[in-house]
């Protein structure tokens, strides 16, 4: 068994989270701050359609606008001499933009989940905004930012359609435990391509255990709050 595509995945999730976590909370703090409903219905929209989309769409779109022969990998080709499509950097890009809206929208619902008397409380001690989200609403919400965040690897780890688009299936490049597996089935390496699923089932059990673990916390710890 070729280990490159484990290797690939762990590095392609592992990068990926850090860019999504990042982004994804950020785009959920933009989305809650917006009185209009009007405005939050269609950035909702537009920031969720990656995970409603067909992975091959999305790969598509990537790389409509990544391509060597496209506008902003033209732009990055001519003045940085870097690649962006068929490189492993694609299988990031690829993994981000399918997992960001499971990040953004599970981060968005533990923000608006946190006590509004604790916000009103923090503004009249004179807290500025920016500080109520680090001291009261971040450490109030960050179980439910964490289950995203779980759910965001495990996502990027299992990224198929989109990689296979923008970013090819390169042995030792870009080919990363999906692809392997569809390249040894195709193959007719049904032994290769058990041993990668099996790979793939016990990253995501161990991911769902430990997604499980935070949310039963957050629950324990409410019932705790509650009864005092």
């Amino acid at each position: 068994m070729e280990w490159s595509p484990i290797w690939i995945s762990i590095k392609t999730a592992a990068c990926t989270i850090v860019v999504v976590f990042f982004l994804g909370l950020a785009a959920a703090k933009l989305v809650a701050d917006r009185k209009s409903e009007k405005t939050k219905m269609i950035l909702d929209g537009i920031l969720t359609l990656p995970m409603v989309l067909p992975p091959t769409v999305a790969g598509y779109f990537l790389l409509y606008l990544f391509g060597v022969k496209r506008p902003i990998g033209m732009f990055f080709l001519s003045y940085f001499g870097i690649k962006i499509a068929f490189s492993w950097g694609a299988t990031v890009l690829a993994a981000a933009v399918i997992s960001f809206p499971l990040m953004y929208r599970t981060s968005r619902g533990a923000l608006e989940q946190v006590d509004e008397n604790l916000i009103y409380a923090a503004r009249t001690l004179g807290f500025s905004e920016w500080k109520i989200f680090f001291r009261v609403s971040l450490p109030a919400c960050m179980p439910g930012i964490a289950s995203g965040a779980i759910l965001a690897f495990a996502r990027g780890l299992g990224e198929f359609g989109a990689t296979a688009m923008i970013a090819g299936n390169i042995l030792g490049k870009t080919r990363t435990l999906p692809l392997a597996v569809y390249s040894a089935v195709s193959a007719g390496d049904m032994e290769t391509a058990g041993n990668y699923v099996m790979v793939i089932v016990l990253v995501s059990f161990l991911a769902v255990v430990f997604l499980n673990f935070l949310t039963g916390k957050e629950r324990r710890s409410r019932r705790g709050g509650g009864r005092r």
